[in-house]
């Protein structure tokens, strides 16, 4: 495999940083799930932690890796899973965190990261918005820009979850084939694709993007950055519009497909996956079986992982995507 920025022996000594807590996520067939997808599926379960979300994975890296003699402050925008995992990764270690959010991210996703005692700071505008202004107080205050994606310490932890997968995969029977990795800046996607084509080249890695904000997607596609004047989709943590063009350099040389998908198909597989599987998810975390949904030709036969990667849901919102009732 060609190199990316990423480094496995960087990633297996990754796991000796990282909370116990965020690590060893379950990974399990659940066939409740398969008569509606016509393939096995497994689940690896990223939301049975503090933050509800793969995002800590990241940010205890990065906390620990920063020098005791520097500035013991951090800032990053988020839509609100990075915000919250920073809060808490800075929280245990004493660091000053700020978070960056647009004010139409979603409510439950602010309300957590100030009781997670980091300060918020809202823009009235999406989420590049909130990046700009981030790097402004990293600029201003002298103090660590924590930048989702491109920062290789946030890939490097959500690289961590490859490594498990691949870990198990002799164990799953049969051996799964494919991986569906949410795509949004492409932390977790260039992460966990770099360990599987490393250490399982034959799993087919498919990245899954809403069709509303299809900018990293159609960069890959293209193989040239390509922004979006706008992003239109529920799938609030994969909304972005500026992809960073050393992430999608990574990305092409780990992704074996990234398709999109529609928000009807990501309200089915969210529905599907509190039916079928007990668990209530944020949009992101359903991008994998809305792609089943969409294309179930292509997955006939065949066993298919997809990454749950967070439950942070607004829930007023949440009824009235799935409803309240099974």
């Amino acid at each position: 495999m060609q190199q990316t920025r990423l480094d496995t022996a960087r990633i297996r000594a990754a796991r000796r940083m990282i909370d116990p807590v965020f690590l060893d996520t379950p990974l399990y067939r659940c066939e409740a799930l398969e008569p509606g997808l016509g393939c096995a599926v497994s689940i690896k379960l990223e939301t049975a932690n503090p933050v509800r979300s793969f995002k800590a994975r990241g940010t205890e890296l990065v906390a620990s890796l920063l020098p005791d003699d520097g500035p013991r402050a951090v800032v990053c925008a988020s839509a609100g899973n990075l915000g919250q995992a920073l809060a808490w990764s800075g929280r245990g270690r004493g660091l000053d965190v700020t978070v960056v959010a647009s004010r139409h991210a979603t409510v439950a996703k602010l309300d957590r990261i100030r009781a997670l005692g980091a300060r918020l700071e809202l823009v009235d505008g999406d989420h590049e918005l909130a990046r700009e202004r981030a790097a402004a107080i990293a600029r201003h205050d002298g103090i660590r820009l924590v930048e989702d994606s491109l920062d290789i310490e946030t890939c490097e932890g959500a690289a961590t979850i490859g490594l498990e997968l691949v870990e198990d995969l002799a164990d799953t029977v049969p051996p799964f084939d494919a991986v569906l990795i949410a795509l949004g800046g492409g932390a977790m996607a260039t992460g966990v694709g770099h360990v599987v084509k490393a250490l399982a080249p034959g799993v087919e890695v498919i990245c899954v993007q809403p069709l509303g904000a299809p900018a990293m997607t159609r960069s890959w596609r293209t193989r040239r950055v390509v922004t979006t004047d706008s992003a239109d989709t529920i799938a609030d943590g994969v909304a972005g519009r500026c992809p960073i063009p050393a992430v999608l350099d990574d990305l092409l040389l780990v992704a074996d497909d990234a398709v999109l998908v529609q928000e009807s198909s990501i309200i089915a597989g969210m529905r599907m996956l509190l039916d079928h599987a007990g668990l209530v998810v944020e949009p992101s975390a359903a991008l994998g079986v809305a792609a089943i949904l969409e294309d179930p030709d292509r997955f006939a036969g065949r066993h298919v992982v997809t990454i749950v990667c967070g439950s942070n849901v607004d829930v007023d919102a949440y009824h009235r995507w799935v409803g309240t009732a099974p």
